[in-house]
């Protein structure tokens, strides 16, 4: 069944897909304006009930009483943990009021959601005009016909945040939350009558010395002008190519109206986008009459071969051997509602604190902003759709293969994306349910190959990559010739932070051997381990909180032991790193201190007991014979007892010289409260948000693990306080977020210690240009 007559059988309007407008960079405040198409950002000024109502669908009806919110937003705040998640899953109603600008008189009005959570109903001035299936993928709706162009209008938004079995991953229970609200970001696209849908760079022969690009784009309208497309470094124009346009009407191509593809030859040097350093340009088309600018739209895009093969993953030639985490896209209080900077810190952390090489969406497609962090820090990606084992009936079938086409589309210039996810999250086979997901991805995009999540060697493989979720140990052997694990670990061993050191570190060793054994074998393309923070999951899943802690970080973002791993996989020259998999403390073992496990990339190092040598170790290559820079494992003799106790410091040296050195307090006493923020300047818009980590210390800046004290807070200024107020450490740290208010002006945050009394931080708030609507 096509999906015309899908929508005409179900009787279900399901929204266009949310294309060019709010795809690679955040619109400006004030809207943007290219040619002859405006984006208007209207995510301030909503008006919102936690109780939805027949009447309030109406233009006239009186919402003076409603709460006044931003966008993201949450339906409800809830507890970081140990909540019921009933309490978020209702039925609530958005309103925006909005005036249209002079310059949309005569154009095509849209409006664009990214994300809302999980159904939604809209209705403009009265009018309804559909209801959009999916928590996960962006939509729209025109407005045009139904719009007053001198005065104001009313948009209402009916939001169904319950597990409808109808909408995929529901159906039967998955291992996470989902939580409720227009949760991404929204905005109104105004274009003329021919416009660009949407654009599709693919490069072409990028190892060949003479690199073309292949430009697709998806026109709608009559046309009888001409499309120019540029490619640009900056400001510079490094190739320009037009085609004229015979007028025709839409509705031949696979976005309803074909594709002109465009070609962009011999384009000389270009430097590839690569992990060390990940090489972004920007495509410009634009729709001309003549001299004049119908339309005009972007893109960015990397040059880059990326390909999976019989001896692991190659990019841009080199094999690389695949080093990642799971994520999932939710916070503490306020569950899916994070913009931006909180996004792009996310991808920071696994690129930078962690030296991850690839991420994957588990289990769906995440943020926009996330997407724009990993091409521009150099990770890459694995998306996939929405859905954890169920597979529903065939109108639900039908939602997920949309939901691949969204995803696609979206995506589809991101140089991080590598590999497309098109199976429900471990579910049992379905040949014909997988032949269509995988087709469709195939169609749309002919650059990538495809992969599909399952917990089974013996699936039907179906699409270009084995991608394996293998819990037990020793791994399987790789049963194709494209092969990736793409999680391990998670729930058979979930750790937190404020687990005794044997957990601890058995923990850093169950993700290290899985490591090292993918690397005996080039069949193994890597490895993503599940995963890369705790999450929020179902009562009957995690540890009876409504945790999982399976994370190598905690929910807040702050590192296990496990975490060191992965930060000591890097070359040294990026970072010199020595991680202890363990807190210093005689007796928090059974039978006190046996064995101190070190995550480093040096090749030896020196232990001290109050400055004492005691023992020097180089890297264990009997229990990690592969792997590049195995972890130390030192197994001192009755735990140094004739040493008596002390502090410990840790030597780390590469080639005979000292190259770094950390020290740990024997003391067992709290002597820090610390307190540091991810950012200090934010934007009054609303929305922004950026972390604050608390930490209690020793005297050499060491986490003390079993720190719980309550911190109180008092905030001056602009902005509000995202988590609980006092707020108790976990495992010694833990988080809160500081959000924007509409505002300029500075935020002063003072964090009181019951003991180690008060830290202040500052953060400047800068005005935000107001939204045209």
């Amino acid at each position: 069944m096509d999906r015309r007559n899908f929508l005409k059988t179900t009787g279900v309007l399901l929204a266009g897909s949310s294309l060019a407008p709010t795809l690679d960079a955040a619109p400006l405040a004030t809207g943007s304006q290219s040619g002859g198409r405006l984006i208007l950002p209207m995510n301030r000024n909503w008006l919102y009930s936690p109780t939805a109502s027949e009447a309030a669908h109406s233009k006239d009806f009186d919402d003076s009483k409603f709460e006044r919110v931003v966008i993201p937003h949450t339906n409800i705040r809830l507890p970081w943990h140990s909540f019921d998640e009933k309490q978020y899953e209702f039925v609530s109603v958005y309103r925006r009021h909005f005036k249209l600008p002079a310059e949309a008189r005569g154009k095509k009005v849209f409006v664009d959601f990214e994300g809302v959570m999980t159904a939604s109903t809209v209705w403009l001035n009265g009018e309804r005009l559909g209801e959009y299936k999916g928590g996960y993928t962006p939509f729209h709706f025109e407005l045009t016909p139904h719009l007053n162009f001198d005065g104001e209008n009313v948009l209402a938004v009916e939001v169904d945040s319950t597990e409808r079995a109808d909408i995929p991953p529901f159906g039967n229970e998955i291992d996470y939350l989902t939580f409720g609200g227009i949760y991404r970001e929204v905005s109104l696209r105004v274009v003329p009558a021919t416009y660009i849908e949407n654009i599709f760079a693919r490069p072409a022969d990028v190892m060949s010395g003479h690199p073309s690009l292949n430009v697709d784009c998806f026109l709608s309208g009559s046309l009888g002008l001409t499309l120019e497309v540029q490619l640009l470094d900056g400001d510079r124009v490094m190739a320009k190519a037009s085609r004229n346009l015979e007028a025709r009407q839409r509705g031949n191509g696979p976005l309803g109206n074909g594709a002109t593809t465009v070609a962009l030859k011999d384009l000389g040097t270009v430097e590839l986008w690569d992990l060390a350093s990940p090489k972004l340009y920007t495509v410009r088309v634009r729709l001309l009459h003549g001299a004049d600018v119908i339309d005009e739209d972007t893109r960015r895009i990397g040059f880059r071969a990326a390909q999976f093969t019989d001896h692991g993953f190659e990019l841009n030639g080199k094999v690389i051997k695949l080093r990642g985490l799971d994520r999932h896209q939710t916070f503490p209080w306020v569950g899916q509602a994070m913009p931006g900077r909180s996004q792009r810190q996310d991808a920071k952390i696994l690129r930078h604190n962690l030296h991850c090489n690839i991420v994957r969406t588990s289990h769906y497609p995440q943020s926009r902003h996330f997407l724009d962090a990993c091409d521009e820090i150099g990770l890459l990606v694995l998306e996939e759709i929405p859905g954890w084992q169920h597979i529903g009936d065939e109108p639900w079938k039908q939602i997920a293969i949309d939901n691949v086409k969204r995803m696609i589309e979206r995506d589809w210039n991101h140089p991080s994306i590598i590999l497309w996810g098109v199976r429900i999250n471990e579910s049992k086979d379905d040949h014909d349910f997988y032949l269509r997901t995988n087709a469709m991805a195939h169609k749309l995009d002919t650059t990538r190959q495809t992969g599909g999540i399952r917990y089974f060697q013996e699936s039907e493989f179906l699409e270009d990559v084995f991608t394996m979720n293998d819990f037990g140990w020793p791994l399987k052997p790789p049963v194709h010739e494209r092969y990736l694990n793409t999680e391990f670990a998670g729930h058979t061993y979930p750790t937190k932070t404020i687990d005794n050191v044997e957990r601890l570190t058995e923990h850093t060793v169950r993700h290290a051997r899985v490591h090292d054994q993918l690397a005996s074998n080039p069949q193994y393309a890597g490895g993503i381990g599940w995963c890369a923070v705790d999450y929020n999951t179902h009562s009957n899943f995690g540890s009876g909180d409504r945790i999982c802690y399976h994370g190598v970080t905690d929910i807040f973002r702050e590192p296990k032991p496990a975490a060191g791993f992965y930060k000591s996989q890097c070359d040294p020259e990026e970072e010199v790193v020595l991680e202890p998999a363990f807190h210093w403390a005689r007796g928090d073992e059974s039978i006190g201190f046996s064995k101190a496990m070190v995550c480093s990339n040096c090749d030896h190092l020196k232990f001290y007991l109050d400055d004492e040598l005691v023992i020097e170790a180089d890297p264990d290559k009997e229990q990690f014979p592969h792997l590049k820079y195995a972890p130390f494992v030192v197994k001192p003799e009755g735990g140094h007892s004739r040493h008596g106790w002390g502090d410990l410091r840790i030597d780390g040296y590469i080639n005979g010289k000292q190259v770094i050195s950390k020290k740990f307090s024997g003391k067992g006493v709290d002597q820090k409260f610390v307190l540091l923020p991810d950012d200090t300047a934010l934007i009054a818009d609303g929305a922004d948000t950026t972390r604050v980590v608390l930490r209690v210390t020793d005297e050499f800046g060491r986490i003390r693990p079993f720190a719980a004290d309550p911190i109180a807070f008092h905030l001056e200024g602009p902005a509000e306080l995202i988590g609980d107020n006092p707020f108790a450490l976990v495992g010694g740290t833990g988080a809160v977020w500081i959000r924007a208010k509409e505002e300029p002006g500075t935020v002063r945050l003072e964090a009181k210690h019951p003991v180690l009394g008060s830290q202040q931080i500052e953060l400047q708030i800068g005005a935000a240009l107001p939204e045209p609507v």
